[in-house]
């Protein structure tokens, strides 16, 4: 069997509040909770498994999900009309852009937790150049 990612967990301030955000946008389900986690399942069968952290301050981490062109204009859709912030780039220089790198595109918006989420339908490094 090759080597797969099958699960990370992703710390919450609520883990109920910060799945569903991710799910909604998205657009995948919530699974039933598995133990302390919350888990949501995105198409590869990887799991980001949400646990609360109580009041410890929580560290940035960055989730980066490879859609095709019609999941991103979706996922994009629900992302402007939730009012969310969004970025071309990880260090949110340039608001209300979107990128073109290696010929696909690309979006960052943070969680409520403030981690640095991204959509990209391109791999880095598989484009022209």
């Amino acid at each position: 069997m090759p080597v797969q990612l099958n699960h990370t967990i992703v710390a919450a301030h609520d883990k109920e509040t910060s799945a569903r955000f991710l799910a909604a946008m998205l657009g995948v389900p919530v699974r039933p909770r598995f133990g302390p986690f919350v888990p949501v399942e995105v198409s590869n069968g990887v799991t980001l498994d949400f646990a609360d952290v109580g009041g410890r301050p929580i560290a940035s981490q960055h989730y980066a999900f490879l859609v095709s062109e019609s999941e991103f204009d979706a996922i994009f859709g629900r992302i402007k009309q939730a009012g969310v912030a969004y970025y071309a780039d990880p260090q949110h220089g340039q608001p209300q852009e979107i990128n073109h790198r290696d010929g696909g595109r690309g979006v960052y918006f943070d969680d409520p937790n403030g981690h640095n989420l991204e959509i990209l339908t391109r791999p880095y490094g598989s484009g022209p150049g």
